[in-house]
């Protein structure tokens, strides 16, 4: 350990580009890795191994703030505590970036609409994970960069939004004086040198939401919490088509067998779809469901706010494809699709199940050219198909079904 005290000057730290570790005395290092990032660590003695605290990146934390911490951790030291310690019991008081991004939305949203709100909490949280239990104080360029790269590419609308709402909120922080020196998220002069430019997302496909990121997706939709939000829940639960969802009717719906039989008119192949209908999806039937013993007409209505009655039911007319489009959008989910959430279905039961091809193709009312495999798919597969969508379901609200759904029960 070096014992002489500043030994680097703040024109070193800036332009130094070797790689490696550079003592400025007292137990401080500029540490410089092979792509040029440069860090500030602390190295010391305790419990007789030797050990590793960060200060912080170099590009956000000066040399003097740096020799500032690196005495306090010295002092603990001296104290015969533990540094590292000592800097959890009062991680209470620092402020990080989940705390920052909930107060920064908090403080708007009076003035915001729900979606906006929406869109805001969705993002900060989904795709800021890996930043939200850093102090705000420490955050530097590599840490955007390691929420960015994931989704830059995949998912550029999302990212870019995800980017300036990072830097709306680091700006937030740097005038309540909770961090310093220059914002890591801005793009120009800054992230623009390190990541691509952002493509353009093309809208003529029908772009698929990650499974992964579908449980996030219908918490925040569930926010929202609108009838069209409602509606597009419904749809991802029973990875039913748009138009099948907006045509759907109460003498469809089958509440004590759990079913919804959708006739051959609706469905594309022509032919009748019956849908086995997860607990959530119950529940939002339940929920939108009219004060009448045995309702009649459509499910999800486009003409007035509020539950149907008989005087209103002649005027009824579909939800419209738009609605669930800006539900989409208000939730956050600016990459997909609504059509997209039934390629997410599949690819889930693909990578996470043991369910057999043809139990998920049935539920996707895919057509099957083989007579005998369609007629075997039409004897056996409801009873499957009811695991298949309750595990799904279960998928959605967090519960990692798929993955213990054995071969031997999907298969029987």
């Amino acid at each position: 350990m070096s014992r002489t005290l500043n030994r680097l000057s703040a024109r070193f730290v800036q332009t130094v580009v070797e790689a490696g570790r550079y003592a400025d005395g007292g137990n401080l290092y500029l540490s410089v890795s092979p792509n040029g990032g440069r860090r500030w660590v602390f190295m010391f003695r305790f419990g007789g191994k030797i050990r590793e605290m960060g200060l912080g990146s170099a590009r956000e934390v000066s040399l003097a703030k740096a020799r500032e911490r690196a005495a306090e951790a010295r002092a603990h030291l001296v104290d015969g505590r533990n540094p590292i310690a000592e800097r959890a019991t009062v991680a209470p008081d620092v402020v990080t970036f989940g705390k920052a991004a909930d107060e920064f939305i908090a403080a708007r949203e009076a003035a915001w609409s729900e979606r906006t709100v929406a869109g805001w909490r969705w993002t900060l949280t989904e795709y800021g994970k890996p930043i939200r239990d850093k102090s705000v104080a420490d955050i530097g360029v590599e840490d955007i960069l390691g929420v960015l790269k994931p989704i830059w590419i995949e998912k550029p609308e999302t990212a870019r939004r995800v980017r300036t709402r990072i830097e709306a909120v680091l700006d937030a922080c740097k005038v309540r004086g909770q961090r310093s020196g220059e914002n890591p998220a801005t793009w120009k002069a800054n992230l623009a040198a390190l990541l691509p430019a952002a493509q353009k997302l093309s809208r003529g496909h029908h772009a698929a939401m990650p499974y992964r990121d579908v449980p996030g997706f219908v918490r925040a939709l569930r926010e929202v919490g609108n009838t069209s939000c409602l509606a597009l829940e419904l749809a991802i639960l029973t990875a039913a088509r748009s138009g099948e969802i907006m045509g759907a009717r109460w003498e469809e719906i089958d509440l004590a067998d759990k079913l919804w039989r959708v006739p051959a008119a609706r469905m594309k192949a022509k032919r009748d779809h019956v849908v086995p209908l997860a607990p959530r999806a119950i529940e939002i039937l339940d929920q939108v469901r009219p004060d009448e013993e045995e309702p009649t007409g459509l499910v999800f209505r486009g003409a007035r706010p509020g539950r149907p009655t008989k005087a209103n039911r002649a005027a009824e007319k579909p939800l419209s494809s738009m609605a669930l489009t800006m539900a989409l959008r208000r939730a956050g989910g600016d990459d997909a699709t609504v059509h997209g959430f039934r390629s997410s279905f599949r690819d889930w039961a693909g990578d996470e199940t043991g369910f057999p091809r043809d139990v998920v193709e049935a539920a996707l009312a895919h057509s099957i050219r083989d007579a005998t495999e369609a007629a075997y798919r039409r004897a056996t597969a409801l009873e499957k198909r009811r695991s298949l969508m309750r595990a799904w379901g279960e998928f959605i609200n967090g519960k990692k079904a798929g993955k213990v759904v054995s071969l031997s029960e999907a298969r029987r």
